[in-house]
């Protein structure tokens, strides 16, 4: 026998051990929809849903979570958290709570991989500048949910994309942990038809709340909320922003006052309250305690004048910087960097169906906090010239 051959029995022999070993609320691999065939493509050992986490680690866009600011831009600490670890933590804690109720995974670990990868520089401060730029250019709401669809399935590979799952797709984009949720109960009847429509109407609704189509894409949701509030404290503590005392009463009596025990007891509350159920919950009192943190979370951390004390100057960047792309674009000067670093090599299709200022907006959401921070230097402040240079340029 070939080896290929093996390998695809082994294929064989893991996707029919699902059916057994996970629970019947589990979302298959087998199960796995694209949008583009690829059944005639050797697919080799891998799992569908393996397949779409390992084109996820490979991607671009996940290099650069390397130096993406979670929640604290413009500060030197090697201990604050970046969006490289806390998409590596939501994987963890996704999967600790998809083995304990027997979900898939594979399909929770590549949910977790790119459920941030539409993020823009500079944390959720630069998706709100980026979004009111795209609403005065009239091309919709900035929403790094959306963009990580887009980033992952129509802008990837010179615009070729992954194909990723449906599953996988539906999962990056339904992650709002910032919308805190008692309960989860999966949208299964779901297609890309019903996912682009999901898309637009969130881009012109971005309150809107819209609910995963699996178990796993749940858990992503809220191993999401359950991995950043507790390391957001930390880190706050850690640069002297909030002091430990200052938590909430009754969440450390429910929750505890570190990280740590706020993931164990968040995770024990959110398995046990779920165990063979159709839907993901927290029981009330856990639940309402997650609330009141994150709330908490929201008026002395992320709003804190002391964490927004350069947001203006920032907000200036991004809006200096879109003008000066568009202004590139709409004169076709081909020597900008967003020709020569982006649109180089991009399909026709892309470059066709996309608006000026939405190549603007896919630039800038791409980019890690240091290389927005050089295009700045490079576009927007004035460069010292030598002598030499007036000399030569007088005898022109």
């Amino acid at each position: 026998m070939k080896k290929g051959e093996t390998l695809r029995e082994i294929r064989a022999a893991l996707d029919g051990s699902e059916e057994r070993r996970l629970s019947s609320l589990a979302c298959l691999s087998a199960e796995a929809i694209r949008l583009r065939d690829e059944s005639t493509v050797s697919a080799g050992h891998r799992q569908n849903f393996s397949i779409d986490a390992d084109r996820i680690l490979h991607s671009l866009a996940y290099s650069r979570y390397i130096d993406k600011t979670q929640v604290f831009y413009l500060i030197k600490n090697d201990h604050i958290t970046h969006r490289v670890l806390h998409v590596q933590l939501v994987s963890k804690i996704g999967r600790t709570i998809g083995r304990l109720l027997r979900l898939n995974e594979d399909l929770i670990e590549a949910i977790a991989l790119g459920h941030d990868i539409g993020h823009t520089p500079f944390g959720h401060d630069g998706e709100k500048f980026l979004s009111v730029l795209c609403q005065q250019y009239r091309i919709g709401s900035f929403l790094h949910n959306i963009q990580g669809v887009r980033f992952l399935q129509e802008i990837e590979r010179k615009g070729r994309g992954w194909n990723l799952s449906l599953q996988v797709l539906d999962g990056i984009f339904c992650h709002d942990g910032e919308i805190h949720s008692q309960a989860l109960e999966p949208r299964r009847e779901k297609t890309f038809e019903i996912l682009h429509r999901e898309m637009a109407q969130k881009s012109a609704e971005p309150l809107h709340d819209m609910w995963p189509m699996t178990l796993e894409g749940c858990v992503v949701r809220m191993a999401d909320s359950i991995s950043y509030v507790g390391r957001d404290i930390e880190d706050a503590i850690r640069l002297g922003i909030i002091h430990r005392h200052d938590l909430p009463q009754r969440c450390q009596e429910v929750l505890g006052d570190s990280n740590g025990t706020i993931v164990y007891r968040l995770v024990e509350d959110l398995v046990s309250s779920s165990l063979d159920k159709p839907f993901l919950s927290f029981s009330e009192v856990v639940g309402e305690s997650l609330r009141q943190l994150k709330r908490f979370n929201q008026e002395n951390i992320y709003r804190n004048p002391k964490v927004k004390a350069q947001t203006r100057k920032v907000q200036l960047m991004f809006e200096l910087l879109f003008e000066t792309y568009l202004n590139d674009l709409e004169n076709g000067i081909e020597s900008s960097d967003i020709y020569r670093e982006f649109l180089e090599g991009m399909s026709s299709r892309y470059k066709t169906e996309t608006p000026p200022a939405g190549i603007v907006r896919d630039f800038i959401a791409g980019m890690t906090d240091e290389y927005f921070l050089e295009q700045c230097r490079k576009n927007l402040i004035p460069q010292v010239r030598t002598r030499r240079f007036f000399e030569d340029s007088d005898k022109i």
